[in-house]
Formats: C-alpha cells, sequence, structure tokens
C-alpha cells in the first residue's frame, strides 16, 4: 500500500449554517478546497459547536447529524451528512497527543453544524470517516495551540485536520443590510490576525490585546479553533495562507486558511453571492440561533 500523502489542514470560516444548502463565494472555495487536495484517510474537525469543560473526540462507528441551532427552514433541518465514524482512529488520535488527555465519546455527541455545513461543500458524497474533536471550554488559547501542535503526526497518517469557527463572530452586533461587508473594527482585527497567522502563527495568542478583541471575540468558542491551525503551523515551521476572506452582516468575517496547501487565489468581496444570512430576528435573535 502507497504511503498516506502529507495531508493539508485548514481553518475554515463557517458562517450560518444556511452555508449548507447555498451556493456563493465561500462554498465554492470551500469545494474548491476539497476537490484539490488529495483523499484524505480521515477527517478530524475542531468545530466551535462542540464545546464542553473537557477534550473528547467522537469514538462511535455511525456518528449522528446533529441539528444544532434554532429558526433555519426546515430543509436545512432535514439535512443529512452521512459520513461513517472510525473508532480505531479516535484511539489513533488519543495515543497521538500523549501526555495530554483526549477521552473517547462513545456515545454522547456526533457531527454538528460546523462540521457538516463545510463537508457538505468539500467533501458532498459523505464517503470519508469523520469525527469530531471538542474544545476544552476551560483552557487558555495555549493550551489549544499546544494541542494542536501535538495532532501534527496524524497529517503524515492521512488525516485531515480542519478548523471550523469564524474570526470575527458577534451575534449581537449584526447588520442585516450588510450581507458582503463588515464593519470597520471587525475588518480591522480580521486584518490584525491574518498578519499573525501568515507570518508567526504561534504568537496568536497576542491578538487577545488587539483594541477590537472584546467586540470581534465576545465569547472564545468560535476563534479557539483557529488556534488548532496555528500550533499545526507551529509544528511543521510554516505559516498559513489565506483562501478564502470577507465579512459578512457587519460582526462576521469568512477568512479561511489552509497550511501545506496551495488553494486557488484567495476570494475577497465582490466575487459571487454574499454568504447565506440569518433567521429575520423578529422572529429569532441571533444570538439564539447557536449559529
Amino acid at each position: 500500500m502507497a504511503a498516506p500523502h502529507l495531508m493539508p489542514a485548514a481553518f475554515i470560516g463557517h458562517g450560518s449554517p444556511m452555508n449548507t444548502l447555498e451556493r456563493n463565494r465561500f462554498t465554492e472555495q470551500w469545494a474548491a478546497f476539497g476537490q484539490a487536495m488529495p483523499r484524505p484517510r480521515a477527517i478530524l474537525c475542531v468545530s466551535a459547536h462542540w464545546f464542553i469543560p473537557g477534550t473528547a473526540v467522537t469514538a462511535m462507528a455511525k456518528p449522528r447529524v446533529i441539528h444544532d441551532f434554532y429558526g433555519f427552514p426546515r430543509e436545512l433541518f432535514a439535512f443529512d451528512y452521512p459520513a461513517p465514524g472510525a473508532p480505531e482512529i479516535a484511539r489513533e488520535i488519543v495515543a497521538a497527543v500523549k501526555p495530554a488527555h483526549v477521552g473517547l465519546d462513545q456515545d454522547s455527541w456526533g457531527l454538528d453544524h460546523g462540521t457538516w455545513s463545510v463537508l457538505a461543500h468539500a467533501f458532498p458524497a459523505a464517503d470519508i470517516p469523520v469525527l469530531q474533536l471538542s474544545i476544552h471550554s476551560g483552557e487558555s488559547l495555549a493550551y489549544h495551540i499546544d494541542l494542536g501542535a501535538r495532532l501534527a503526526p496524524l497529517r503524515e497518517r492521512g488525516i485531515f485536520i480542519v478548523g471550523s469557527g469564524n474570526v470575527v463572530h458577534n451575534l449581537r452586533r449584526l447588520d442585516r443590510q450588510r450581507p458582503d461587508a463588515g464593519f470597520e473594527w471587525a475588518e480591522r482585527f480580521d486584518r490584525a490576525v491574518r498578519s499573525v497567522m501568515t507570518s508567526d502563527p504561534a504568537s496568536l495568542p497576542s491578538v487577545a490585546q488587539h483594541a477590537d478583541f472584546a467586540l470581534a471575540v465576545p465569547t472564545p468558542e468560535h476563534f479557539l479553533p483557529l488556534a488548532y491551525l496555528a500550533g499545526l503551523c507551529q509544528a511543521a515551521g510554516e505559516a498559513a495562507s489565506v483562501f478564502a476572506e470577507g465579512g459578512t452582516m457587519g460582526s462576521l468575517t469568512m477568512t479561511s486558511y489552509a497550511l501545506g496547501a496551495s488553494p486557488a487565489k484567495a476570494v475577497g468581496q465582490g466575487a459571487a453571492a454574499a454568504a447565506a444570512p440569518l433567521p429575520d430576528p423578529h422572529d429569532v435573535p441571533p444570538e439564539q440561533t447557536n449559529t
């Protein structure tokens, strides 16, 4: 059997769950990224939506598809992504990061929309084993960067590691009149993070001192998946590259990064359709959608 390819790694700004069903400039770039890379042996996703007081990896053979949001159309709740799990790879992940501890989740989680909204475009056949790694809610940014670095040997074993979140994610500040743009503060913070990720990813903790950090990252769960790519970059001795960028609804940015890949030219404002919206705030307040 041929040796597995060294897999790229990525962080993808996933935005609204409705991106699952829509075709826009961001989802087209996710699809292009998936088509350009070698077929993974398995996919390990660090999703913003599994944020718990512990670190665990899904270890069931058939992970359930979780529709963990509110106020969206029936079609989104009906969406299925029946990818298999891989208990043996879960055990491999646990061994790879020692002495850091990762528990085996046999039945409590599955695949949430942070994972399948992106993979629906990158790997639409749902025929590659998919596992999720939880984000430990009680640990520091440095912990998550270190854990990302510990995952690096898995790339040599054919495992594609992807973080799914958003660099800027403030649902209380959304402006539906800005479908394809960010507020000045959001774009300013996004540029600062981009400067770090494309030069010295290991220094990602420094952005916590940025003047716009509190607005851009009012809660940590959507930002922390980026720390895993920063750790992988540190382990590889390489910086990340940008393959999609832009703001949406004022207070979200969709910027996505890759390591070890040469994706197509970054897509920014003015190309194809804007990212998918959230439900009407008169029906469901944005902060209650679990987006």
